[in-house]
């Protein structure tokens, strides 16, 4: 383990030494003594996990000293030690950051060990959250977090780089099941505020009577049952941010109100006064057509262009080709890693017609298909007849809408594409049509590689 490193600025030598011979009996202290302010700053570089310092050193005072270590690491704890108890020093140092304010006396040695030892733990919970929060960005890295190699899904990888390295207000649309969230996460935790809050918050699932104050917060008293003061989600994410989940839901009134919060940049909290200032980063998401919900009159066209922002269009998984066994694949060591269950395998038949099924649910449904499958298999490999659909009704059903049958043929030929990875001589060879009707249809841009 590396030695906890304490610097000691003292230019009294007997009382140096005193203090370091005591230190140094834990051996896992590595002491270093310095006998002026000049001496210690010009060590900084050594990256001391404590400094002690006299207030009445030759060459600096207390406060200036402090003021240069903080300037160098401003994180680097600092405990004042004085010859004489000083009041009036001691708070304005504490007010400054001082870790601690110690008067040399009998006690010194004692009150010392044990400030070390709460900085220690609290270093080591900081080093652990520090930990945890870089395994939780790791986690949402785009291709962990993310899986599929499609073209479709690149397009969102670049979105969503963009949306990481920017503060602008992100909107993410897609039907129900593809994974809103997820691509939430993966931007909040690769961008430059990973190290604060993020909050999501379905707008769905909130009754319209408590939406405001679970929104914006609460003060005491402000309606029955409020006994305390409570924090908004909006302050919560302060720093962060904010997931606004399935926000055409919002009712109108209530959509007057966020608009307002996010113009102003600031909230009162329900029943309060105050203004509160916001510092918050705000997705939202939907899997309805904002701009018809605005066209009905469902929708504030000023909250509109508001949250609209930066556009993320989620597509669907039947338009995601391949990407169907890459997350079959990923959702099933899932399920064997949780379940211990060894290694599980796709025979080719059921990837077959895993690739066949239209996923009406998306990605969620596609991950409920393979846990079932992984359960209802014998040995170690999923058979075709292992798979089964919750919605298998709709995958027999081809005519759900009103179309051309020039446009249903593209549908045809874009679906085959999708499953043969765009080789035009195997979807030609499939469809027992000739390569130049794809090709036409290509450089008509009727279809899109």
């Amino acid at each position: 383990m590396e030695a906890f490193k304490i610097f000691i600025v003292e230019d009294d030598p007997l009382y140096g030494e005193i203090l370091q011979y005591q230190l140094a009996l834990n051996p896992e202290y590595s002491i270093s003594r310095f006998t002026s302010g000049k001496d210690c700053l010009a060590n900084l570089y050594q990256k001391p996990d404590l400094v002690t310092i006299d207030l009445t050193l030759p060459d600096f005072e207390g406060e200036k000293l402090y003021q240069r270590i903080r300037e160098v690491n401003e994180e680097l704890p600092v405990v004042a030690i004085s010859g004489q108890e000083e009041i009036s020093v001691a708070v304005n140092l504490l007010k400054m950051g001082v870790t601690d304010y110690l008067t040399k006396d009998d006690n010194t040695k004692d009150l010392l060990w044990k400030t070390i030892n709460k900085i220690r733990e609290t270093g080591k919970l900081k080093n652990e959250v520090a930990h945890l929060k870089a395994e939780l960005a790791q986690k949402f890295s785009f291709d962990k977090s993310i899986k599929g190699q499609s073209p479709s899904l690149q397009k969102i990888f670049g979105l969503m780089n963009k949306a990481a390295a920017s503060n602008i207000n992100v909107s993410i649309t897609g039907e129900t099941g593809t994974g809103k969230e997820v691509v939430a996460k993966a931007i909040h935790y690769n961008s430059e505020r990973r190290r604060k809050n993020f909050v999501a918050v379905n707008m769905a699932a909130i009754p319209g009577e408590l939406m405001e104050s679970e929104l914006f917060g609460h003060e005491k008293g402000a309606f029955t049952g409020a006994v305390s003061r409570r924090e908004g989600k909006f302050e919560e994410a302060g720093g962060g941010t904010i997931f606004l989940d399935e926000i055409g839901e919002l009712d109108v009134n209530m959509q007057s109100k966020l608009l307002r919060v996010l113009q102003e940049r600031e909230v009162v909290r329900v029943g309060g006064n105050e203004t509160i200032k916001l510092d918050v980063r705000v997705i939202v998401a939907t899997h309805k057509n904002l701009a018809e919900e605005v066209q009905k009159g469902n929708f504030r066209e000023d909250l509109y262009y508001r949250v609209m922002g930066l556009p993320i269009a989620l597509p669907p998984l039947r338009e995601r080709g391949h990407d169907v066994l890459i997350l079959a694949k990923h959702f099933l060591d899932e399920f064997c890693n949780e379940n211990k269950a060894g290694t599980i395998n796709i025979s080719q038949d059921a990837k077959d017609k895993l690739l066949r099924y239209n996923y009406p649910g998306n990605i969620r449904e596609l991950k409920a298909v393979i846990d079932l499958a992984a359960v209802m298999c014998d040995g170690k490999l999923i058979e075709e007849n292992d798979i089964s659909f919750p919605s298998a009704k709709n995958e027999k059903v081809f005519v759900t809408e009103e179309k051309s049958l020039e446009q249903y043929n593209y549908d045809i030929i874009k679906f085959y594409l999708r499953k043969y990875s765009n080789d035009i001589g195997t979807v030609a060879g499939k469809l027992e049509i000739g390569k130049s009707t794809i090709y036409k249809m290509i450089q008509r841009k009727a279809i899109t590689l």
